[in-house]
């Protein structure tokens, strides 16, 4: 089931059937080389997918498969959740993606295309994304996206920058 697509991609929840792809994903090093969790086995992916079917059926929004439209290839994910960050309930945006896609502007693609659906679709208020600094990537795709205030916060025993969007910006610069 499509909940929206981009140019590029087609955007769906996830399911147990991405169990296999997406632990190709989170086990790698290099791409979870920022996570809280770290890598991820098969389970860890599992329960994750749990999570994410929690998060629809509880709140309508979580972290969704992206795929390519041209290949269908599974190529990570991306979406928005709930978050307690410093003792805050926040929507928070994340994702993750197959190294093989990096550096070709899918994550920008994917982040815009959740910030649209969250904000007009489900009503978001606010969307907020917590980057490591040294994640220059990530700063980079998050900044194109729209986001430009940040604050220093800790997160996990770990300094962060959390940005923060308000929906009433996107609709203004959208």
């Amino acid at each position: 089931m499509q909940l929206f697509a981009t140019d590029r991609l087609i955007v769906r929840p996830l399911s147990h059937q991405d169990v296999q792809a997406l632990t190709e994903i989170l086990s790698d090093p290099e791409v979870m080389k920022f996570s809280v969790r770290g890598v991820c086995d098969e389970e860890a992916t599992r329960q994750f997918i749990d999570w994410c079917l929690e998060c629809y059926a509880s709140h309508g929004i979580g972290p969704w498969a992206l795929c390519e439209k041209t290949s269908g290839d599974f190529i990570g994910f991306c979406g928005v959740g709930p978050e307690w960050v410093g003792g805050n309930k926040e929507i928070n945006l994340g994702y993750r993606l197959a190294r093989r896609f990096w550096h070709q502007g899918f994550a920008t693609e994917a982040v815009r295309g959740v910030l649209q659906y969250a904000f007009e679709q489900k009503q978001c208020e606010s969307v907020v994304v917590i980057i490591e600094p040294e994640l220059a990537a990530s700063v980079r795709v998050t900044e194109k996206a729209g986001f430009v205030n940040y604050r220093l916060q800790d997160f996990h025993n770990r300094p962060v920058r959390l940005y923060r969007m308000m929906r009433e910006d996107w609709l203004l610069h959208a």
